[in-house]
């Protein structure tokens, strides 16, 4: 966990770094005082999207949770155009373009597909199957499977039914 904290605090810094460098070359480029501008212009429309993407977000998940429908498909692509707002709200170039990019429909769409694809490797089956509804699962035909080595035995891979029994 120490190790992860590490890791995102060196990440952090570089960010800074790589905007400050950014700024740095854009200022050189079209000049400090336009470069201050639009570093404030994209804070200013980061701030609007922010209360936009948010309230579209609320209703949707309000709208869905009304229906009884699983929560995580309307949530996830809120999720994304809030994360590209408040990229757009911090300053630096770098943040904006990566903001900018994620309200580009199908960046959006790729993005919330990816976030998805992390919460359901991250939560519990249970938690996803209540979030996302049921997981598509693709099957493929495959080889059978050996017998078990062991005469008597049923082939590995068969089912087998049985009870737990509870050893109290």
């Amino acid at each position: 966990m120490r190790q992860r904290r590490g890791l995102l605090g060196i990440g952090a810094l570089l960010l800074v770094l790589l905007e400050i460098v950014t700024f740095v070359l854009v200022a050189y480029a079209i000049g400090v005082l336009w470069a201050v501008v639009l570093v404030i212009a994209t804070g200013v429309l980061g701030g609007w999207l922010l209360r936009r993407e948010g309230v579209r977000a609320w209703r949707s998940l309000r709208d869905t949770a009304g229906t009884g429908q699983p929560l995580g498909p309307d949530a996830v692509p809120g999720v994304v155009g809030l994360a590209g707002a408040l990229l757009l709200l911090v300053p630096g170039f770098l943040t904006d373009i990566v903001g900018l990019a994620l309200l580009i429909p199908p960046v959006r769409s790729l993005a919330a597909s990816g976030v998805r694809r992390f919460a359901e490797r991250r939560l519990p089956s249970s938690t996803a199957g209540d979030l996302f509804g049921p997981r598509k699962v693709r099957v493929r035909p495959g080889t059978p499977t050996p017998p078990s080595a062991s005469p008597g035995q049923p082939p590995i891979g068969d089912v087998l039914e049985g009870e737990i029994i509870d050893p109290r």
